[in-house]
């Protein structure tokens, strides 16, 4: 909670304005930040300073390994994250790709869990991880990735977190997630959540131990309709407790994960929190 809010801080004090094309409003940016996250610990880090809704974000990561490439399907298991990305954005409704209503095209783990080969066909990075983690093997490379550069104009958004890199020590295993582009009031506050929540529960399904999640932003901003909420109330507030997450035991493999779990396998337990911060949202 207290690196979140250096953060926030570090922006608000150090931040540069910058243009952004997408939006068309400005950003305060800062170039590199680097977050950790002690899942072995049990460190769960939830926002205490707002109100964060956790299981919207554990959500948003299920439809990732899930594969998920619609909005309807995100909303079915419990977050409308998608929806204004794929029926809002002017963009995308233009775009000759988009098949329809709630359709996000080529994203995230539609991405990762068919990953184009250049001699035809795809590769399921996600189940190729698995397999070796459960197995004890890591060849330096078990990293899911939703970057794709010549697939960008075949879906609504281009990824924010693209890369998460599983590393084994023992039976110890690590994380390493990269974000190229970060809202910090908004985004920031799902995407701890989901590095978290990744780490802990691959590693319960392959069996291992968990130990640290390693969070890289490369681009972290805060929108020029965020500064004063950011400024004048968030960081005023002084964080409380972090609570614990509780993940249920029975879930035991991938396809436990594709098929029947839904948020109710996830809850927290001791989360105080201060009163809820209305963000705008930029599309």
């Amino acid at each position: 909670m207290r690196q979140y809010l250096d953060l926030c801080q570090r922006i608000i004090d150090e931040g540069v304005w910058v243009e952004n094309e997408r939006t068309g409003k400005r950003c305060l940016t800062v170039i590199n930040a680097d977050l950790t996250y002690d899942v072995a610990a049990g460190e769960f880090p939830l926002v205490t300073t707002r109100k964060s809704f956790y299981k919207s974000a554990i959500a948003e990561i299920l439809g990732y390994l899930r594969g998920y490439d619609n909005a309807a399907d995100f909303r079915k298991i419990g977050t409308k994250t998608w929806d204004a990305n794929a029926n809002d954005n002017e963009a995308w409704l233009a775009n000759p790709y988009r098949k329809g209503d709630d359709d996000c095209g080529f994203i995230y783990g539609k991405v990762g869990r068919n990953f184009p080969k250049p001699d035809g066909g795809s590769i399921d990075l996600l189940r190729k991880i698995i397999d070796d983690l459960t197995n004890g093997i890591d060849d330096r490379g078990e990293i899911y990735t939703f970057y794709h550069p010549g697939a960008f104009h075949m879906g609504c958004l281009r990824p924010c977190m693209y890369s998460h890199h599983f590393s084994l020590l023992g039976d110890t295993l690590y994380l390493n997630s990269t974000q190229r582009s970060c809202d910090v009031p908004l985004g920031l506050t799902f995407n701890m959540v989901q590095v978290y929540f990744l780490l802990a529960i691959i590693a319960q399904i392959t069996g291992k131990k968990p130990g640290k999640a390693y969070h890289k932003i490369v681009n972290a901003h805060i929108y020029e309709d965020q500064v004063e909420l950011m400024r004048d109330v968030q960081l005023t507030r002084e964080p409380l407790p972090l609570p614990v997450l509780k993940i249920n035991p029975a879930i035991k493999t991938l396809e436990d994960l594709e098929t029947w779990v839904s948020t109710d396998d996830f809850e927290v337990e001791g989360y105080q929190f201060h009163d809820p911060i209305q963000y705008p949202f930029s599309v």
